[in-house]
This record gives structure tokens, sequence and C-alpha cells, in this order.
């Protein structure tokens, strides 16, 4: 059963004179499904077309038409056809190259929508020539719904026989999790996960979860776009950042129903500046971990592609997951070296002035509850629009941590490194490492362990101030550039202290 929504916007598309639908997907009997139930419900023939077949009836699909197998006959007979229909052309894209069948493409239009017939073409990407761009629509084929993954899960367990649809242990709230869990697949990776994890444990009970976590995780990061950090995964602390987490903690309020109810809308997200390693990155970890939602992290330089137009089609691809996947927190790690334009090439400025368009748009119209926090380092090549109001909630800036934030991030790494911090005298570590940034403060911390390692004795405080006094900070080799960071922000973003 295809989604209702993607019927209803596919059957308004046709209705509206739209003689060409492109379809870029790679679940392509997921779309078939979807066109048979918009032909019925139209009452339309529906014709389907590959080069290996020809172009047959879709209730026929072991019919063979040689007369038809190639690109440039197909569009001929559709071209002479009177009869209102659907034509779904499977990866037809790539033959448009030839200049018969893309002469014969660019003719086509006139005659569809005198006849209130469309074409529908379908593959992985779909490259149309210039010329019918205008004439096309694109649509987006989503992600399967909660609908969807409910009845791949029926499915599954009736195709392994009566005992697995018996041996069923999940209540309401372990059901709603697996499906959560399934969120960002497609339906055949879905229906994978689930009959791996029923085999797995002989049954489908609550640990079916954690092995669909497991295989999106995986299935994710072969994807090359973003990376998967689950929930349960997620165990990063924060020291310090008084003002940001009590700002978080009001903006968690807009994911509540009683928020939807006074016509609120989500939160949108922040943008996080400041000095390397004093915890942007980190903050994006502890957000997701407080607001126990799973966290994508996106790296804006895996988008490009040497390929005309496929860069952009990877920014689709990623927005279109973080979106399969709300509420999800979209983590997007030094912004200013992927979406902005720093390109030497015109064509290379031209691309990422794209992206970055493309970006900023989706930001402002999202409707879908994914928070995006987005960090930068160097503020001098971030462009004004993206620092404007409306673009994220808030702005924040992060400096070098004061003395009591410095004392917090010691505790937690030395806890970390099943060290006890009530046997370090923890001042004179925290007066010497004035100017130290988060990262270099842990560091010290490895350091000095290594150092306890070497002499053969528990680590001690003195061990721990000798390897911060051996330490250059980023604040001392950058001086300058630190000090115009910090004149560039001040008064104009918040302080996350």
């Amino acid at each position: 059963m295809s989604d209702p929504t993607s019927i209803h916007e596919l059957k308004t598309l046709m209705r509206s004179l739209h003689p060409i639908i492109a379809i870029e997907t790679i679940e392509e009997e997921r779309a078939r499904a979807l066109l048979l139930s918009v032909a019925a419900q139209l009452a339309l023939p529906l014709w389907e077309w590959s080069v290996t077949r020809g172009l047959t009836k879709a209730e026929e699909p072991q019919a063979m038409n040689r007369l038809t197998a190639t690109p440039l006959s197909v569009l001929q007979w559709v071209g002479g056809l009177r009869v209102k229909a659907m034509f779904l052309l499977k990866d037809f894209s790539r033959y448009l190259t030839d200049a018969a069948v893309a002469r014969q493409f660019r003719e086509l239009p006139p005659h569809l929508t005198e006849v209130g017939s469309t074409l529908l073409l379908s593959g992985e990407s779909v490259d149309l020539p210039r010329e019918v761009e205008d004439v096309a629509v694109r649509y987006r084929l989503r992600f399967p719904d909660r609908h969807e993954l409910n009845e791949v899960i029926t499915h599954v367990l009736r195709s392994l026989g009566k005992s697995a649809l018996r041996d069923v242990e999940l209540g309401a709230d372990d059901r709603e999790a697996l499906l959560r869990a399934l969120g960002g697949l497609t339906l055949n990776q879905a229906r994978q996960a689930v009959a791996h994890a029923v085999l797995e444990d002989g049954k489908l009970t609550a640990r079916a979860i954690q092995s669909v976590l497991a295989r999106k995780a995986q299935a994710i990061r072969e994807g090359g776009l973003l990376e998967y950090y689950p929930v349960g995964d997620n165990r990063y602390q924060l020291g310090g950042f008084a003002n940001l987490k009590a700002w978080l903690a009001r903006a968690r309020l807009g994911f509540a129903p009683e928020a939807r109810a006074l016509n609120l809308s989500a939160p949108r997200g922040i943008l996080i500046v400041g000095v390397p390693g004093c915890g942007k990155s980190l903050s994006a970890k502890v957000i997701a971990r407080e607001w126990q939602l799973p966290l994508l992290k996106l790296d804006a330089g895996r988008l490009y592609d040497k390929y005309v137009g496929e860069s952009e089609r990877n920014l689709r691809k990623a927005i279109a997951l973080a979106e399969s996947m709300a509420p999800v927190v979209l983590w997007i790690d030094e912004i200013e070296k992927g979406l902005v334009a720093t390109g030497s090439g015109d064509a290379d400025a031209g691309l990422s002035r794209r992206l970055f368009g493309a970006f900023l748009t989706w930001l402002q119209e999202k409707r879908d509850e994914v928070f995006v926090v987005a960090t930068a380092n160097d503020l001098s090549i971030l462009p004004p629009e993206l620092l404007r109001k409306g673009r994220f909630d808030e702005i924040f800036f992060v400096d070098l941590p004061e003395p009591d934030e410095r004392e917090s991030i010691l505790k937690i790494h030395l806890g970390l490194h099943k060290q006890d911090p009530a046997r370090f005298d923890l001042a004179p570590v925290v007066a010497a490492s004035e100017g130290f940034s988060g990262a270099e403060i842990e560091q010290a911390v490895v350091g000095a362990l290594y150092r306890a390692l070497l002499v053969k004795r528990p680590l001690e405080t003195a061990l721990l101030v000798e390897e911060v006094r051996q330490t250059v900070p980023l604040s001392a080799s950058r001086r300058e550039d630190i000090e115009r960071l910090r004149a560039m922000a001040s008064g104009r973003f918040v302080n996350v202290r």
C-alpha cells in the first residue's frame, strides 16, 4: 500500500497538466507501486518501458515489445498515440545525450499536454536537457512513512511463517521505537533489517531495535554523505556553557504538543562560532544526548562531486534523509569550509553559491523537526546572509574557558580515564591552564597519564601541572587570530557562558 500523501501529490501534478514528471529514487519498485495506485485512482492505463523489454502494459510485467525497445522508437510510439495514459520510462535520461532522442523528446511535451498524458521518468538520477526543464517537474519520493514501515514489519513476519507471527514480544512503546529506528531506511533496507533481527533472535523482541539501529548506522555510513549517532551510543559531556544550556532547555519545549497547540513552530537551529577546540562540536553531541534525539553529522565537503548536478543532488539526498528521521539533530561541522563560496575558480565559487543558497532556502522554509547545529571557526568568510536573524534561532560565541569551566573539564577527562578527581588538588592545574582550550586540557590529561605510565607511578597533581606548563596553547601560538576573532564576535553574538 503506497503512502496516501504521495498518491495525492502525484495525482495533483498530473491533473494540473504537467507533461513530464521526473522521479529520482533508488526504490524503483516502490515508485512503480505508487504509480499503479495513482493510475487505478485516475482510471488511466499505465505503460512502462525499459531498454530490455520495450513498452508494455504494467499489468503484464513479463511481456516484451521489441518494436519499442530503442529510446527513439518508444518516444515516436508515444507521440503517435491519441489515448490519455501514463508512461513510466525507466533509466531513460541517460539516452538523452543522443541528438535524435533528445530532439524527439523535446517535441513530445505539446502532444502530451494536448491529449492529457504524462511521461514519468524514474532513476537514481534524472538529468534532463535544459530545453525541457521548464516543462518538467521533479517529484521527490520521500522515505517510507510510519504506515509503510508498519506494513513492512507485518509482511516480514508473515513471510517467515506462523511461528514468527506468534512469537512477537513487542509492546506498544517498543513497536513505536522500532518504527522510529526504521525511519530513514528504504523499504528494502527496512525489510532486510527486520528479517535479520527476527532470524538472529528467533522472534521479534525489543532487542530488534538495537539490531536495526546498528544496520541503519552502517547503511547511512555507506551512503557516504552523513554519519549517524544513535541516542543510546551518545554519552558525551559538556562542562560550563550555562547560557547555551539555559537556552536549549527553553528551546526543547518547541517540540512539545503544548507548543504546537499554540501554533509555535519547532526550533530551527543554532550557529556556534568561536575559538577552535573549545567545545563547538561537542555541543552538537550533547544537545542530541540531552534531548534524546538521534544525531546526524554532515561533512559538507562530501557533497561535492565532479559531475554537473551531482553536488546539488547530494545535498537534496542528505536533507531528505534528515527529514525522514525527524525529530533529529543535524550537525554541520565547520560550515565555512563546505557551504560557503571559497573556491579559487569561478566554477567552484558558483557551485558553492548554489549549494549555499539551496541550504539557506531549506533552513528558512523547513517544516520537519530537524534541529540544525552548525559550527564555524573562521568568522571572516561567513556571508552576512548566514548571520542575519531568521536563519538560525540564535548565534552563540564560544571563547576560551573560564577557571570554573577549566576545572569542570579537568574533572570530566580525569573521570573518563578512570581517575578520581577528588584525589587531585586542581587549583594549581586550573591556574597553569590559563588560555587553554577544552581540547588542549584534554590532551594535557592524556599526556600526564603517559608520563605517569613512563615513571611507573599513579597520576599526581605535579605531573598534571608539569604537562600543562610544557604545552604551548593556541591562544599563545595564534594570539593575533584569537584576538581578531574575539573582536569580531564582541557585541554581535550571545556568549555561551
